[in-house]
């Protein structure tokens, strides 16, 4: 029946020009070819479009046949008529009207979601590649639509992370980079052989097409990908093998990374059109700063930098990329911009990085990153090696940028454990300095009491929480045998300490006493914790009667190393003026 109804249909628009066809023949078609398929004649249908007399016809409508047929293709994975489907695809891609076949294959892969994105591009990335093949017109407009629709399909795949999920690829992102290469390679080659048109060609539009994807593409999924080690490996990790096309493509089409890389963030832009500069704030930053990471730390193409470079200049290039790593909060993508950071260094020899360069903005926010990834994330190897990353540019610097980092790291971190780190290294500086045989006026002198005094008090004088600072206090002792400023050290440091320390003790002990009162009344409540300003519920007695004992046992270290430096004090300043002058 069905197909006795569309053989009517077509009858009755054969003998119709062209131009005739009204909207209710496309509808009547559509309905009659859909129920064929649904009623399984597909054999029949087949011969339908074949038949020479309908080619105007299948020309016009056909088009409305291929969303059933791609359906039946995904949803009849067992199908034995699975081949007169393909076969069907195939004949409607050959005879209809290229234009509206574009649009109908960029709807299909625009409806699904989840697991059903990668089968129907897989599906249909080989037809759409051939459709506009076909175009006459406009054809730069239309793979640059296709290029963005599978783009914004493709970035709802989470991106394989480890390299267990690379290899089951259960969302299919890996094989649609693939045959997403594939797709593309085309266009790039029309790009290479028609180089002798002029700028406003429909080739300089395609070429434009051509390099927003390619950016599009180093942000996702190529910034938050991981890659194998390079080894034997690294030639069958599939994303990687995506990162290199990627890049191969930029310079076969006119934009060769090294130019790309080193001219972007500079007042003269790189790209030619108007568009390109607008995008170069909103979206830029993050592609380049992926390119980067996949040249400079994973070694692709990376043999066509110039060798003449030096390493203080890669780093300084480097830096506003390892920036924009760790302003973002994903494991997957501020763990490159520490990568990226020790690449960098690791060609630095120590003390030779010039202080001039932390007048650029990124040499002081980057450590500054550091800082919060050591202080704020939760797993523990990324902390380590921020914490040595951040000890390495440290050692890097010269002597004026080591104090400069020093007094913004102290200023800024709000951290008690990153501002013992920098006052451990500020001693170390002294130790230093006072060995050489050259004065380093930096670690010594007016400068390094100007220092000083960014580390020698408490920021909320007695009432300081001291068992949150407990690990900076510790270090601050190093520093009280600076005898030429005795007196600020005892009034601005020494002797709040000493009424925060009885002030907490008092506090902590009446605490321990209410504890073990309630215990006695009611020994299975649930008690609840304050530390660092957060409420820690559900602590059982005790738990908090521990907690509470170790940090009064804190209070008494403190206490007994105060009583150290006080008993020094007293017995230095009985001695003899001459001795009471340098630092000890």
């Amino acid at each position: 029946m069905a197909v006795e109804e569309l053989q009517s249909i077509i009858k009755r628009c054969q003998i119709l020009e062209e131009q005739d066809f009204k909207e209710e023949d496309f509808g009547l078609f559509q309905l009659a070819g859909q129920r064929c398929i649904d009623e399984g004649h597909i054999e029949q249908l087949v011969e339908i479009i074949q038949n020479e007399k309908n080619k105007v016809i299948i020309n016009n409508m056909g088009w409305n046949l291929v969303g059933p047929v791609v359906r039946c293709l995904l949803w009849n994975k067992e199908d034995e008529k699975r081949k007169h489907y393909f076969l069907m695809l195939d004949l409607l891609v050959k005879l209809c009207n290229p234009k509206e076949l574009l649009l109908g294959l960029l709807e299909l892969i625009e409806e699904p979601s989840g697991k059903q994105i990668s089968q129907i591009i897989l599906l249909l990335l080989q037809p759409l590649q051939t459709v506009i093949q076909k175009l006459r017109n406009n054809k730069a407009y239309s793979v640059g639509l296709a290029l963005s629709t599978l783009w914004s399909q493709l970035s709802l795949l989470p991106v394989p992370y480890s390299k267990e999920q690379i290899q089951t690829d259960d969302y299919g992102l890996c094989q649609c980079c693939k045959a997403l290469i594939e797709f593309t390679k085309p266009f790039v080659e029309e790009v290479i052989n028609d180089k002798e048109n002029s700028v406003e060609s429909e080739n300089e539009k395609l070429k434009d097409e051509l390099l927003k994807f390619c950016f599009k593409s180093l942000k996702c999924p190529l910034l938050t990908a991981q890659f194998f080690e390079q080894s034997k490996e690294a030639g069958n990790d599939p994303l990687r093998c995506f990162a290199s096309e990627i890049i191969g493509f930029l310079s076969a089409i006119g934009h060769p990374f090294p130019k790309m890389i080193f001219n972007h963030g500079r007042k003269k832009k790189t790209w030619d059109y108007l568009e390109f500069e607008e995008e170069e704030d909103k979206q830029l930053a993050d592609s380049m700063a992926s390119l980067a990471y996949l040249v400079f730390v994973q070694g692709i193409s990376i043999d066509q930098l110039p060798m003449v470079l030096s390493p203080s200049y890669l780093l300084q290039f480097n830096m506003g990329h390892i920036e924009v790593f760790l302003q973002r909060t994903e494991e997957s993508v501020f763990s490159k911009g520490v990568d990226l950071l020790e690449n960098g260094l690791l060609r630095i020899e120590d003390n030779s990085l010039l202080h001039q360069y932390l007048e650029i903005k990124s040499f002081l926010t980057v450590p500054q990153g550091l800082v919060k990834v050591m202080t704020l994330c939760p797993i523990e190897t990324l902390r380590k090696k921020s914490l040595a990353m951040l000890q390495l540019y440290i050692n890097k610097l010269d002597s004026q940028g080591k104090y400069t980092l020093f007094r913004c790291l102290l200023n800024t971190s709000n951290h008690s454990g990153v501002e013992a780190f920098i006052i451990q290294n500020i001693k170390n500086q002294i130790d230093v300095s006072l060995k050489k045989t050259h004065d380093n006026k930096w670690f010594t002198g007016p400068q390094l009491i100007s220092l000083l005094d960014l580390v020698l008090f408490l920021p909320e004088g007695a009432e300081t929480d001291l068992l949150q600072n407990s690990d900076r206090q510790g270090s601050d002792f190093i520093f009280t045998g600076l005898w030429t400023e005795l007196g600020k050290i005892e009034n601005n440091f020494l002797k709040p300490l000493h009424t925060g320390l009885n002030m907490s003790k008092a506090h902590y002990e009446a605490e321990i006493k209410n504890s073990q009162e309630n215990n006695v009344q009611k020994s299975k409540d649930l008690c609840s914790v304050t530390v660092g300003g957060e409420e820690i519920p559900n602590m059982p007695p005790e738990m908090q009667l521990k907690v509470l004992h170790s940090a009064l046992f804190t209070f008494d270290l403190i206490e007994s190393v105060l009583a150290r430096v006080e008993e020094l004090i007293e017995i230095k300043t009985k001695s003899t003026p001459e001795e009471n002058i340098g630092i000890k």
